[in-house]
């Protein structure tokens, strides 16, 4: 039977590790928050995906279930919920334990700031600002909707939705779409919106660097939202250190 692998998806990142590992061999049992994601993976055998917000005790079930043997977190840098879970199940039942994240250059950004210093600093203030920092996030600019025009750009699912709803944000304030969106499609809705400010995550991906080009080009300030800073008890940016992770299994 071959090892089981929980890895913990939802990106870009995660579907390139899962192909990776399937064709090393392993078992991919591959977890995102809804089912409409799971179409990130390509059909396999030895790849289950399930798509579900997990509870500390629905992924301890999950995970004896599926027979996991090690844990490659491969989540979105903001999504410190389900990392500090599958840390803890890690610790719990003794299953090692690796995050991969690509490399943060935050540091070297301009205008890198973190939420709350960002709200207060009331700089969004009088601008036509596009959000597009997921709709978890979006509470926090609730404040703001009296002294700025907020728009965002959030994922086609019910969830959002009514998170985006709870922090303030009119049905024509919203563009639900799947990423990645293209360059075109971007300064289409920049455009489109006179969007004078974007405020997005330091995510280091290709996304990420077509908003820094397309401000440039349009004269937009963007500002870029620091990562959460978690300690890992094992952290990797490349497959080298996947596989060499892996081979402390056998």
């Amino acid at each position: 039977m071959a090892t089981c692998i929980w890895l913990v998806g939802g990106t870009s990142d995660s579907r390139w590790l899962a192909n990776n590992l399937l064709k090393a061999g392993y078992t991919c049992w591959v977890t995102v928050t809804t089912d409409e994601a799971c179409t990130l993976y390509p059909p396999h055998p030895r790849l289950i995906c399930h798509g579900e917000r997990l509870t500390p005790d629905t992924a301890r079930q999950l995970v004896q279930q599926q027979q996991v043997q090690a844990i490659v977190d491969a989540s979105h840098p903001f999504a410190t919920a389900i990392s500090t879970l599958a840390m803890g199940l890690s610790r719990d039942l003794h299953l090692p334990y690796l995050r991969f994240e690509r490399p943060d250059y935050s540091l070297e950004r301009p205008n890198c700031i973190d939420v709350e210093t960002l709200i207060q600093s009331r700089s969004l203030v009088g601008e036509r600002v596009l959000l597009t920092i997921g709709s978890q996030l979006l509470a926090a600019f609730a404040p703001l909707q009296k002294s700025a025009t907020l728009f965002a750009r959030i994922l086609p699912t019910p969830n959002a939705l009514n998170l985006a709803l709870e922090a303030g944000f009119a049905r024509q304030q919203l563009v639900a779409i799947f990423p990645p969106v293209s360059r075109e499609l971007e300064r289409a809705l920049w455009q489109h919106w006179q969007i004078t400010t974007v405020v997005t995550k330091a995510s280091g991906t290709e996304s990420e660097q077509i908003k820094q080009e397309l401000a440039q080009e349009l004269g937009v300030t963007l500002i870029t939202l620091q990562r959460p800073v978690i300690t890992y008890p094992q952290q990797t940016a490349d497959w080298a250190g996947v596989v060499a992770f892996l081979e402390q299994l056998t």
